[in-house]
């Protein structure tokens, strides 16, 4: 049980740190447009998992768990259901870091967590002791300040919290494998992809018609930096509480926050000062939670 759930603490933080980092490597991409970068992760991510379950002599565990799963209506619409969001998500946050809204994309990272936790105590049964309500409180108050000084609702943010945290609960009701269930998500949405790379080659305007070569090698290696990520969120997601996976969710926008600021220079006000520190207070008492408990 302890080393099940430091593994699953590893897997999760490499995740997030990867994805803290991801908003730089979209922004080089910035002179693809965004539908067309969203396309890219889909196709070449279906490659890259394809090569890791073929180098790992899984092709056949690969055949009978998709067997099994569009054997099972409930499960295939399952796996649909995840395909569907992580493509809105995706997209949505690719259109977000190149319109110069790292600072809103992060916000979404923060209210994640809560909608996470949520998920799991209303629909896993998950419980929050004191001193993990205590936690949540504060989160609340932190993510609450950002969004009443915007003064209107934070459409991008609200939509990547939701939309990730229905993803992570999806994946924790799925019956199947990590390599599997990513291979199954890329490869629903690639031929939509491939089709609409083929109508973009018809009007002249894909970038591999367009772009430089060194555009079209980041392109490619999109599946690389796209799976990797998403390898370690789902096993860590089969191995922890939601609760847990929700407040770990705080590094990522932590990084993505700090990289927005201070390499894009997008603005960073007092309300995000106050805001910052009742999130990071709140992890504090979470910490302390884990630490008492264990």
């Amino acid at each position: 049980m302890e080393s099940t759930f430091r593994q699953g603490i590893i897997y999760s933080l490499t995740a997030y740190l990867l994805w803290g980092i991801l908003p730089i490597y979209w922004k080089t991409l910035g002179v693809v447009q965004a539908f067309e970068i969203l396309s890219n992760r889909f196709i070449w991510s279906c490659v890259f998992v394809w090569i890791l379950i073929i180098a790992s002599g899984r092709v056949k565990s690969f055949l009978a768990e998709t067997q099994d799963i569009f054997t099972n209506p409930k499960q295939a619409l399952a796996m649909l259901a995840a395909a569907i969001t992580i493509s809105f998500n995706w997209g949505l946050f690719i259109w977000a870091v190149n319109d110069g809204r790292i600072v809103e994309t992060s916000m979404g990272y923060y209210i994640n967590p809560l909608v996470s936790i949520v998920f799991g105590v209303f629909f896993l049964k998950e419980r929050l002791d004191n001193w993990q309500m205590a936690a949540v409180i504060c989160a609340v108050i932190g993510v609450g300040t950002m969004v009443w000084n915007l003064g209107q609702l934070p459409w991008v943010s609200v939509s990547l919290a939701v939309s990730f945290a229905l993803y992570g609960l999806i994946k924790k009701c799925l019956s199947v494998t990590t390599m599997t269930s990513i291979m199954l998500e890329t490869l629903l949405i690639t031929p939509l992809a491939l089709a609409y790379e083929y109508y973009l080659s018809l009007h002249g305007t894909s970038a591999y018609q367009t772009a430089e070569t060194s555009t079209l090698i980041m392109l490619a290696c999109a599946g690389v930096v796209t799976a990797t990520p998403l390898l370690f969120f789902t096993a860590g997601a089969k191995l922890l509480p939601l609760k847990i996976i929700g407040f770990l969710q705080y590094i990522a926008p932590t990084i993505s926050l700090l990289i927005g600021v201070f390499m894009y220079g997008e603005n960073f006000t007092s309300v995000h000062m106050v805001a910052f520190g009742w999130i990071w207070f709140g992890l504090f008492l979470f910490t302390i939670a884990q630490i008492k408990r264990r």
